[in-house]
């Protein structure tokens, strides 16, 4: 499945239960696991599970399996693998204190820059 139409699965899926403050964050270029993220709020951890279901269901029924689930009833925060694209539910709470927009934001964007981050930390730290 194409990456839009499964990015548009997943965001059909959460809007339409009404899910808060869903962000994309293009993680291509900074890890081989996947290349789309999808972040969104719940207002509670049975709306969160409900969220996460509803884009498992989505997924089946077009034809793709997720390739996991983490996290499920009662949880903080629940996390649906579709491959090209990792679906984040998370109460504000979690959102919050796992910060994962500024997480992802922060880390450079090809092991070009990695090698001068660690070459400018070996400098400081006086191991070079």
């Amino acid at each position: 499945m194409h990456i839009d139409t499964l990015k548009n699965l997943a965001v059909d899926a959460l809007e339409e239960l009404k899910a808060r403050d869903i962000t994309q964050l293009d993680v291509a270029k900074l890890t081989e696991v996947t290349d789309l993220m999808l972040i969104a709020s719940g207002t509670s951890t049975r709306h969160v599970a409900a969220l996460a279901q509803n884009v498992v269901e989505k997924a089946k029924a077009a034809g793709l399996g997720p390739l996991g689930v983490e996290g499920g009833d009662n949880a903080d925060w629940v996390l649906v693998d579709l491959g090209d694209v990792v679906v984040h539910v998370m109460m504000p709470e979690a959102r919050t204190l796992y910060d994962l927009e500024r997480l992802w934001a922060d880390l450079p964007s090809d092991s070009g820059a990695i090698g001068d981050s660690l070459e400018r930390f070996q400098e400081r730290a006086g191991m070079s």
